[in-house]
């Protein structure tokens, strides 16, 4: 199947530039942050322990990772656009043995155990990464008149609708939602014009109220996030208490360790519901810096991409700093009571192996592309004017 330009593929482009200081920095303060909150949010699941046992094995996932990382900036980009469709389609099939084989919690089969180290992966997050990976190599290849043409976009979001489908059988609507909003926001980098995205829009719309009326739980929450305090005991539970949080944190925090909506009151305050945590803990002035360090990595992020050297490069580049910064804000907008309570994490902060796993090879790819797949800064071209050279 050809689905992009073929690149060179020399070890080493001819020559190199520096890491990406804006990128390392951001990453750096949230994953830092992020390695302090999970212990003073975890302790109270490990009762009687010094060490909760959640903090040591993020300290795992974050040493390996950084690790990741590494090894990801070493890879050429030439092997990642050779290996896009094949990694994309093993990660429809993790998604299929999660079906049928996964372990389900909480009422959801999202996970899969990974024997002999008493983990588990979730496949959800690698087929985020692997299809827009796949979406970048197959519009990579399309020059920005044919991008513009329909059968382009149905071949786009049929990369995204057969994970899509399997990720809300598990139910997994959250990220489903969120895979199909990367896919479009990068169709529309590569050139599609708005009204392309007219009739997906209102057919993803439509399905959306189908399924939120026929699934009882996604119901539920869509009736909590309507009025929370009217249901405070019931669906707006969740809602009611991440603003409790927020508002007994005031502007500097109750202090590090002294949040008390942890202690079973705030669900999930390590995982979807950190920035909650943060806020009571840390203050305004934590949200700030958590919100700062994204707004940081997503610049950094464009920076990199308007300084690309050819299309592929300049769709990864979006991508990973996408895949880095739509969950984070559609994180902080559930928390906020902007949007219907959902299962994302938030990106380096969150309690949770495979999301910081990803997460780190985003890093990896962002950095890879700084160093050895733009052009200098001085002499790079901004990526607004980028962006509408190749459009052209």
């Amino acid at each position: 199947m050809k689905y992009g330009t073929r690149r060179n593929e020399s070890v080493e482009p001819p020559s190199s530039h520096g890491l990406d200081g804006g990128i390392i920095a951001a990453t750096a303060i949230l994953a830092g942050l992020g390695f302090v909150m999970i212990y003073s949010t975890t302790a109270p699941l490990s009762p009687g322990s010094a060490i909760p046992s959640h903090w040591v094995r993020h300290c795992f996932m974050l040493a390996l990772g950084i690790g990741c990382a590494w090894a990801v900036a070493r890879v050429p980009l030439a092997l990642w656009h050779r290996w896009a469709l094949p990694l994309w389609i093993v990660s429809i099939l993790l998604l299929i043995v999660t079906a049928f084989a996964g372990v389900r919690v909480n009422g959801a089969q999202r996970w899969l155990d990974i024997p002999g180290i008493g983990m588990r992966f979730q496949p959800a997050e690698l087929t985020k990464w692997a299809t827009l990976m796949v979406v970048a190599a197959f519009l990579a290849g399309k020059p920005g008149r044919e991008v513009r043409h329909p059968r382009v976009t149905l071949a786009t979001f049929g990369f995204a609708l057969v994970p899509a489908s399997l990720l809300l059988l598990q139910p997994d609507m959250g990220n489903a939602a969120i895979l199909i909003l990367l896919v479009g926001l990068l169709l529309f980098v590569a050139g599609a014009p708005l009204r392309l995205f007219t009739i997906p829009g209102a057919l993803g719309a439509l399905g959306l109220a189908a399924y939120v009326q026929a699934k009882p739980y996604a119901l539920d929450r869509w009736l909590g996030f309507r009025d929370p305090w009217a249901t405070a005991e019931t669906q707006g539970f969740q809602l009611v208490q991440s603003f409790v949080a927020f508002g007994r944190g005031g502007f500097f925090g109750v202090g590090i360790g002294d949040g008390r909506q942890k202690l079973f009151y705030l669900p999930e305050a390590h995982t979807d519901f950190m920035l909650a945590a943060v806020g009571e803990e840390l203050g305004f002035v934590g949200v700030l810096v958590v919100l700062g360090g994204f707004a940081a990595f997503a610049v950094a992020g464009l920076r990199i991409a308007g300084r690309a050297q050819d299309r592929f490069s300049l769709l990864v580049a979006f991508a990973m700093t996408a895949l880095i910064a739509l969950p984070a804000g559609a994180n902080a907008a559930v928390v906020t009571g902007l949007l219907p309570p959902k299962g994302l994490p938030l990106p380096f902060l969150s309690y949770g192996g495979s999301a910081t796993l990803v997460s780190f090879i985003c890093v990896g790819m962002l950095l890879r592309l700084a160093r050895f797949e733009s052009a200098p800064a001085k002499a790079g071209v901004g990526g607004a004017e980028l962006l509408q050279r190749w459009r052209r």
